[in-house]
């Protein structure tokens, strides 16, 4: 008798939980005529049944009892992270933390993460955070969390753990495979607020900089207004300086891109599982700044809307990429919300460079190759260091210390500096001798 009467338990929990999931198989059903999307509506209801048994199952005899919604979350995470390391459900915090990134204030120690190969990897710290601060560098792997195993962890949980209290202390070990180590670093979490537009100066020889730190919302309409406010204070070629840029949205980096470009060219494509879904964007106004020479500063931190960026740049022969290969995250994640406040983040597409490169794992690779030299390896006395740097590094004050300019020394920037002379010098060369005396007179 008691097992009749669990057998009508189950039975009558099963029906409830299949009427919205065989509404959910039928649908996809009406979609199986499309071989790319759905093989067999059959074999998807089959499948559906099979879960609806077994969450049944758990509902009615697990040792205590749980929430029917504990466990589709539960399942739903399982299920995306089969998929890839950017794949993930959101339960509601976790969406409402999604949101807050993009407008550039969250609570933290300043690093975004992925998965390589299975295992949680920092894409990069964020510029000025106590990550930074501390020393984590891109590509370390983080294998525990507060003492705690990363190696069976979620990306989201990771996240949640990585999160905190401003003022509470994060015990982050790491292995940094470059150098063989093992390291522990203790953060103290603070508010990150991130913005996309970092410095902006005029260096030497009418030089602009801009540091782009991130892809945001209105990141295209902010770095516009910055390069105009430099060109007003004389700058005449640019430094787009986007290391340990971890990316943002797909949209912003369309929008910084096409400010350098011209109507036509190719920004980046997308493609999915479908070849007929392929996406392709390109440049949709005259640039305003085609007078401008450009060089794009790139490290192994600079990723995804990043790397859509410089290679836009590269591959329509607008500037110069210099700095070092960038992380290689070549895929595209959309947020779909599914009601209830919750959302699956999901990779749709991989995108590709203009010249067809999908930079997934292989990221860009630079057309100067300039390795970024450790601030220990700086000469340690005033003599040695003035042989070591050029005028972009000079003393900004009297009685600056050896220390502290070596905390400044950066030598992939002044490689772009020297880089842009190098091409005025070229083109001036290549100039009728009646065009650069009518130069020389401006």
């Amino acid at each position: 008798m008691k097992k009749f009467k669990s057998f009508n338990r189950r039975t009558k929990i099963a029906i409830l939980l299949l009427t919205p999931l065989l509404f959910f198989a039928l649908a996809f059903t009406v979609r199986a005529e499309v071989p790319a999307i759905i093989d067999n509506g059959q074999e998807l209801f089959k499948e559906v049944q099979l879960f609806a048994d077994a969450i049944t199952l758990v509902s009615a005899d697990y040792v205590k009892p749980v929430k029917v919604r504990d466990l589709v979350y539960g399942a739903l995470k399982g299920m995306m992270e089969t998929l890839d390391g950017y794949s993930q459900f959101l339960d509601k915090e976790a969406f409402k933390d999604i949101n807050e990134e993009t407008k550039g204030e969250f609570g933290g120690v300043g690093i975004e993460v992925g998965m390589r190969d299975g295992v949680l990897t920092v894409i990069t710290p964020i510029e000025d955070t106590p990550a930074q601060e501390k020393g984590v560098l891109p590509g370390d792997k983080i294998v525990k969390i507060n003492g705690e195993i990363t190696r069976d962890m979620t990306l989201d949980d990771a996240v949640k753990k990585l999160r905190g209290a401003p003022g509470t202390d994060l015990n982050l070990t790491v292995f940094r495979e470059e150098e063989d180590k093992i390291l522990d670093f203790t953060i103290n979490r603070a508010i990150i607020k991130s913005k996309s537009v970092k410095k902006t100066i005029v260096l030497e020889n009418n030089i602009g900089y801009i540091k782009l730190a991130e892809f945001q919302e209105r990141t295209g309409k902010d770095i516009e207004k910055e390069i105009k406010k430099l060109r007003d204070d004389g700058a005449n070629s640019l430094i787009i300086d986007v290391r340990n840029n971890p990316g943002g949205l797909l949209e912003s980096a369309v929008e910084v891109s096409n400010l350098f470009l011209n109507p036509g060219q190719m920004i980046v494509y997308t493609e999915g599982r479908d070849p007929a879904g392929r996406t392709e964007f390109v440049a949709k106004k005259e640039s305003e700044f085609n007078d401008m020479e450009i060089v794009v500063l790139v490290n192994h931190g600079s990723a995804s809307a990043a790397e859509i960026f410089a290679g836009a740049i590269k591959d329509n022969k607008r500037g110069l990429v210099v700095g070092t290969t960038t992380f290689g995250k070549g895929s595209v994640q959309t947020v779909v919300p599914l009601g209830d406040d919750t959302a699956i983040r999901l990779t749709t597409a991989a995108f590709f460079t203009p010249s067809g490169k999908n930079l997934m794992d292989k990221g860009v690779e630079p057309d100067v190759v300039v390795e970024k030299m450790e601030v220990s390896k700086v000469p340690d006395t005033e003599d040695e260091l003035e042989a070591e740097k050029t005028k972009v590094f000079k003393k900004l004050e009297k009685g600056k210390t050896v220390q502290e300019e070596k905390k400044d020394f950066d030598n992939q920037l002044e490689a772009a500096v020297n880089i842009l002379k190098g091409v005025r010098v070229f083109q001036r060369w290549r100039m009728p001798e009646e065009k650069q005396k009518q130069q020389d007179m401006l």
